[in-house]
């Protein structure tokens, strides 16, 4: 039986404990900083903290699922909700992929998922992301999931190269309900 957070090949699930030294290692990966909003090394307190702390939606804005992969459930990503707005219904997106997983669907199937969740369960109208222009591989995998490109945003992102342009990708559900 498949479950709502799950499909054939990948679990989406909450953080857990266990998942302390994986995002230790991801968070303050310098090389991933550039791609999200992080300009500064966590702790491993702060990121217990974080694990450990109820998550409420509503009261956050944020959900973040780990990625794991079946059989074996290892833990090899997360995909995370953010700038929730309720009234709106919307959010933004964003997805990691550990690099020794990289190129093998994982993330397409992740992202799937996830819609599938924020549009039938969560009731949600749009996901958007923000994809640096030079990052293809992400560009090519929203694309792929059906968001489509609907804005630039010029010297949205500041580099040790300079600045840099950033799309907008957005997804509204195709439910009727909605």
């Amino acid at each position: 039986m498949i479950m709502l957070l799950e499909s054939k090949n990948i679990k989406l699930r909450a953080p857990e404990p266990e998942d302390l030294e994986v995002f230790y290692r991801w968070e303050n990966d310098t090389e991933l900083w550039p791609l999200g909003c992080t300009i500064t090394p966590y702790s491993r307190y702060d990121l217990r903290q974080y694990i450990s702390s109820p998550r409420d939606l509503y009261k956050s804005g944020q959900l973040r699922l780990m990625i794991d992969i079946k059989p074996e459930l290892e833990t090899v990503g997360t995909i995370d909700m953010y700038d929730f707005d309720p009234h709106h219904r919307r959010a933004a997106i964003g997805i990691m992929v550990d690099r020794k997983f990289r190129g093998r669907g994982i993330a397409g199937e992740a992202l799937f998922v996830l819609c599938k969740y924020v549009f039938s369960y969560l009731k949600l109208h749009q996901l958007y992301a923000y994809i640096p222009v030079d990052n293809e591989p992400s560009r090519r995998l929203f694309v792929h999931c059906g968001f489509k490109e609907i804005g630039l945003l010029p010297d949205w992102q500041q580099t040790e190269e300079g600045y840099k342009d950033v799309l907008l990708v957005s997804l509204i559900s195709d439910l009727s309900d909605n």
